[in-house]
């Protein structure tokens, strides 16, 4: 994936600058609820954690925080960039732990280089936080920094560059091993790079079954010897007494080569060298210590990591510091010892050799994965490692007696790292990724937009889409340059000097001629870009329309209505909104087009949306909505939306609805189960169908504007094509979305005719 400069500062510094905000989790909007959350309600947990200190964790957000700490002096691959320049990546960290695990973060950047300092500021953070993360401090003042604090410290330390590559990389050694039939005790590893990462990595291999005398560590002077007089204690751990040649010497026989340092060090002679099966994890970032492309090149029977994303077996810390926590915060643990790291790194590696579902493959674009020497570490996108990793650290936590308390139910804790996550949240990502698998050409009429050229532009590099642009060529090409994108990424039409509009004039009037339509109005019609467009995906010379950006609803889905028409065997077309909660998704409908839909519309809003649901591998639960609960008040509107049951059921079986039902109901399986137990639906519902557009136009916006809810939308329904109207003054991401929507719509349609 491509990202300009441009796009990375606009990214952290549109709108609300940087990337964290702090959000209440308890009600604030009354004086009732100031005077619980402050003076004078504030002071009742006071006095109960004053009498037991433990009680912080239940009165206060201790137990879920964590603090990101550097002093900027070893950023990434930016060197000492100083606190202030490394904030942006310390931010970027607690985005990975709430993204990831669900942890809050507060990230402090501490101005001093002095070790002593940087401890002592940490010490008397203490009673705020659950644990504490140690970023970007460079060695060896990392080893002193972390070992104090750990010795120190009541709650969990964990120097992330130390121990997450360390963790990460030995789960894939362990598994590297088994593919290449070897034992890890007789494994000859060369080590290039001695910094904390490198270290640390040589200690749990250790740990993991690796022999010290089998390592031959480098850094920048060459071999670590002991006769040399230039190493810390750190080093000094791995210094041998029995090679004294060079890196490349050191390749010849070896099994394994570790990488923490600079890229383009190793040559392809020296991996020619190597032990049959040769492991080479290359992972200095952004460029490796030999490529992927350079090292296959010259071994077929090679098992090969790095720490890029677009090769094999990427060796990320992701994979390792949000879980790690995630665990050791739940069970209040002290510490983060060994056997909570080996746990980690067990069940990374046992992770590696399960059958990957469907909803990780359709992460990497269809991919499939099997344990081998392609895949011997889990994908990063993969959610199982949450309910792999973490209860995993947190048994072993509790084993070894570092945590204060117990977790009994583990089948409920699996359930609730679930529930943490809301993996329904996920679903634009599956849509992109299923857009990707082959993308669709999407025409958009509104082509001198400028956000529709930068979604266009990304929707190209992304491999999302392949954007046809409507409009003045003049006007749009100048776009195109201003922004610094390539013009051979677009196609661009221009409908008032197109030689398209004649064939297409005529095929409309063909479909409109008993409908008050002549063919010189048909002409001028094809002439805006909006019936241009439309006609383009009639005409099957293009997959997809997306529109709206600027003008109303109606005046969007009139043309496409008049030249697409509605899908076979439906009556009516109608709008969808997903919305995103911070557990839950849902599905809205209708929220843009049938006023007053009869029973029979009804019928088939809702099964549009249990299709447009399941397009999104999601299992539709059904819940037509009313004031009214099962027959409880028998008024026609209550009347309709029973009878509209009836027919969906009668229609398809096989999907799981009922109503008539209130929205508490519908949403609340306690209702459910102790009021309707009868009821089909036996959990809450995730597709909501609303009586009439008023209620359901309603409450979508209510969602978004009070109830803090992401909505994703509207998504038209029941079109023969996959057209598309967007909000007016949608934002870039939406637009991009709406285009993932359009074209995995467009590749259903596909199918279906195929079939």
């Amino acid at each position: 994936m491509k990202i300009n400069k441009e796009e990375a500062l606009e990214y952290h510094s549109q709108g609300r600058c940087g990337k964290i905000e702090v959000i209440p989790t308890k009600p604030c909007l009354t004086s009732r609820d100031l005077s619980l959350a402050y003076t004078p309600g504030v002071a009742e947990p006071c006095r109960v954690i004053e009498k037991n200190d433990d009680e912080v964790y239940r009165y206060t957000a201790k137990g879920n925080l964590v603090a990101v700490i550097s002093n900027g002096t070893a950023v990434l691959g930016l060197g000492d960039i100083g606190p202030h320049a490394g904030k942006p990546v310390m931010e970027g960290k607690g985005v990975l732990f709430k993204r990831f695990a669900d942890i809050d973060v507060f990230d402090i950047e501490l101005k001093s280089k002095d070790p002593k300092e940087v401890i002592r500021a940490v010490q008397m953070l203490e009673p705020t936080f659950g644990g504490i993360n140690l970023e970007d401090i460079k060695a060896p003042e990392c080893f002193e920094i972390e070992e104090t604090l750990k010795a120190t410290m009541n709650i969990p330390v964990f120097h992330d560059d130390q121990h997450g590559t360390a963790i990460i990389s030995c789960a894939a050694l362990i598994n590297a091993a088994e593919v290449a039939g070897k034992k890890l005790s007789d494994l000859k590893i060369v080590v290039n790079g001695a910094g904390a990462a490198a270290i640390s990595c040589c200690k749990l291999y250790i740990r993991a079954g690796a022999k010290r005398e089998n390592i031959l560590m480098f850094d920048s002077k060459g071999c670590i010897t002991k006769d040399r007089k230039d190493l810390n204690k750190y080093k000094m751990e791995f210094a041998t007494e029995k090679f004294h040649g060079s890196l490349a010497d050191a390749f010849k026989g070896a099994d394994v080569f570790v990488g923490l340092s600079i890229g383009g060090v190793v040559s392809k002679e020296m991996v020619k060298v190597m032990a049959p099966n040769p492991i080479v994890f290359a992972m200095a970032n952004p460029d490796p210590e030999i490529t992927y492309e350079d090292a296959v090149s010259v071994r077929d029977d090679i098992i090969m990591a790095t720490g890029r994303s677009d090769y094999p077996n990427q060796v990320n810390n992701v994979l390792g510091f949000p879980f790690i926590f995630r665990g050791a915060l739940d069970v209040r643990a002290t510490a983060i010892n060994e056997e909570m790291k080996m746990a980690a790194v067990g069940a990374l590696a046992s992770l590696a050799k399960k059958k990957v579902p469907e909803m990780v493959m359709s992460a990497y674009g269809g991919e499939s994965f099997e344990f081998g020497r392609n895949y011997i570490i889990p994908k990063p996108f993969d959610p199982r490692v949450l309910w792999h990793v973490a209860p995993a650290v947190a048994k072993a936590a509790i084993e070894t007696g570092v945590a204060r308390i117990k977790i009994e139910n583990w089948a409920a804790y699996e359930d609730e790292l679930k529930e943490r996550l809301g993996l329904s949240k996920e679903i634009m990502r599956v849509m992109i990724h299923k857009a990707q698998k082959n993308p669709r050409k999407v025409v958009y009429p509104e082509g001198e937009e400028e956000k529709i050229v930068r979604a266009a532009h990304s929707v190209f590099t992304d491999n999302i889409a392949k954007p046809i642009l409507l409009g003045n060529k003049n006007k749009i090409t100048n776009i195109i340059n201003d922004l610094g994108y390539d013009e051979n990424e677009f196609e661009i039409f221009d409908p008032e000097n197109s030689p398209s509009v004649e064939k297409y004039a005529k095929a409309f009037f063909q479909k409109r001629e008993r409908k008050g339509a002549t063919l010189h109005e048909a002409i001028d019609l094809m002439k805006s870009s909006i019936y241009f467009g439309s006609m383009m995906v009639d005409q099957g010379e293009a997959d997809a329309l997306i529109s709206g950006l600027t003008t109303h609803y109606p005046n969007t889905i009139k043309p496409a209505l008049q030249c697409v028409g509605v899908k076979d065997g439906f009556k009516v077309v109608s709008g969808l909104y997903i919305v995103i909660t911070k557990k839950d998704v849902f599905f809205f409908s209708d929220t843009t087009v049938n006023v007053n839909p009869t029973a029979e519309e009804l019928a088939e809003i809702a099964i549009s949306a249990a299709d447009a649901a399941q397009a999104f591998d999601v299992e539709p639960k059904i819940a037509m909505l009313s004031f009214s609960n099962f027959g409880s008040t028998k008024y026609p509107d209550a009347v309709k939306v029973s009878q509209a049951v009836k027919i969906v059921k009668k229609l398809r079986p096989n999907l799981v609805i009922d109503g008539e039902m209130q929205a508490d109901t519908a949403v609340v399986p306690e209702i459910l189960q102790e009021v309707f137990p009868f009821s089909d639906l036996k959990t809450k519902a995730n597709v909501l169908i609303f009586p009439d557009l008023n209620s359901g136009n309603i409450a979508y916006k209510l969602m978004a504007r009070i109830g803090q809810a992401t909505v994703i939308g509207p998504i038209l329904m029941g079109m023969k094509k996959s057209v598309h109207v967007l909000q007016r003054g949608a934002t870039v991401d939406d637009i991009i979305n709406m285009t993932a929507v359009a074209v995995v719509g467009a590749n259903n349609r596909l199918k279906q005719t195929v079939n």
